[in-house]
């Protein structure tokens, strides 16, 4: 399926049900009085929150959702039925903004969650509602409530534990194919991957997200290359990696125009936790990736070396990437 971050969608909450207008009339009962009952309440739309959802696509081509009217009330002050609620089901992550307004109205990220994004018109009352001991034969009835209508704007961001980020070809979705059950396009060549990519790491205590973007390329911030465009799909990750390739000419720049990069866009996203990787030591000599391991962890980083190809490290990875989302979750409860 199509990523799609990005959708406009109007939204229209069902009208009110009119009120009834009746007088009963039966045999043996003089004088039966009003007996016309309640128009139903329009129906509601209503935003689910979807966790198996990691596009806005569905949206491309349908946008325009209407609840059912409330039904009209009838004689014997039958109240006529509410009007069904529609359900639009959102991916974790999707920020709602009416168009109308600068701020979002609601932020969707817990699965099942639900938000009334348009709330439907109350119905109208019946002339039974008017009676009164000098007023017994009332004419009198309310027409239902217009339902409410939005034009929303919805803005994915996604959701994950792991953000993987990385110049391109640096060993992204390799990585990310070794470490959970995503299946990437894989090729040696720049923007094998074009748009993010989700996979999960499970085992019996817990699932891990990671999300792999696009390779960040020097000027990313500033539009070039595909970075601008999913950038903001690290923004809510809980930790970083920067997967670097150990045999470039110029890792320790590779690393310092990634973080340029991620301040320029949003400088909160450097205050997250982040661990160097270090791929491809397939390619170099045992020394010189030591050196880099070395040379990173002087400046106080934390690092790993593996190579995602030859599956070496991932093992080590995985244990690592565990106990840290653990003491992450700990500390976010705190």
């Amino acid at each position: 399926m199509k990523f799609i971050d990005e959708a406009e969608i109007y939204v229209k909450a069902g009208r009110g049900g009119r009120g009834c207008v009746s007088f009963r009339r039966e045999k043996f009962v003089p004088k039966g009085g009003p007996d016309g009952g309640d128009g139903g309440k329009g129906g509601d739309v209503i935003i689910v929150g979807k966790k198996d959802l990691s596009t806005l696509a569905d949206f491309r081509y349908k946008r325009l959702y209407r609840a059912e009217n409330g039904k009209p009330g009838s004689s014997r002050n039958k109240k006529g039925r509410d009007g069904r609620d529609i359900l639009i089901s959102l991916p974790l992550g999707t920020i709602i903004y009416d168009k109308r307004y600068t701020n979002p109205i609601y932020d969707i990220t817990i699965d099942g969650d639900t938000f009334v994004v348009a709330r439907g018109g109350r119905g109208g009352r019946g002339n039974a509602r008017f009676a009164t001991p000098v007023h017994r034969a009332p004419l009198e009835f309310e027409e239902g409530e217009e339902g409410e209508e939005r034009v929303l704007f919805l803005n994915l961001k996604l959701l994950s534990d792991i953000g993987i980020v990385g110049l391109p070809n640096a060993g992204k979705s390799t990585l990310i194919s070794r470490l959970t059950n995503a299946r990437p396009k894989i090729g040696d060549y720049p923007f094998t991957t074009l748009t993010p990519n989700l996979g999960v790491l499970s085992d019996e205590n817990m699932n891990i997200v990671f999300s792999d973007i696009p390779g960040i390329v020097n000027g990313a911030s500033m539009g070039r290359g595909l970075g601008l465009t999913f950038l903001k799909h690290i923004e809510r990750s809980r930790a970083l990696l920067f997967v670097l390739d150990v045999s470039s000419p110029t890792v320790w720049e590779d690393y310092v125009m990634l973080l340029d990069e991620l301040s320029s866009y949003n400088k909160e996203i450097l205050e997250k936790n982040r661990t160097v990787v270090l791929n491809k030591i397939d390619l170099v000599g045992d020394e010189e990736s030591k050196r880099w391991v070395n040379f990173f962890a002087e400046r106080g980083m934390e690092v790993i070396k593996i190579s995602a190809l030859k599956g070496d490290g991932i093992e080590g990875l995985k244990s690592y990437i565990k106990d840290k989302t653990l003491a992450i979750q700990k500390n976010s409860r705190v």
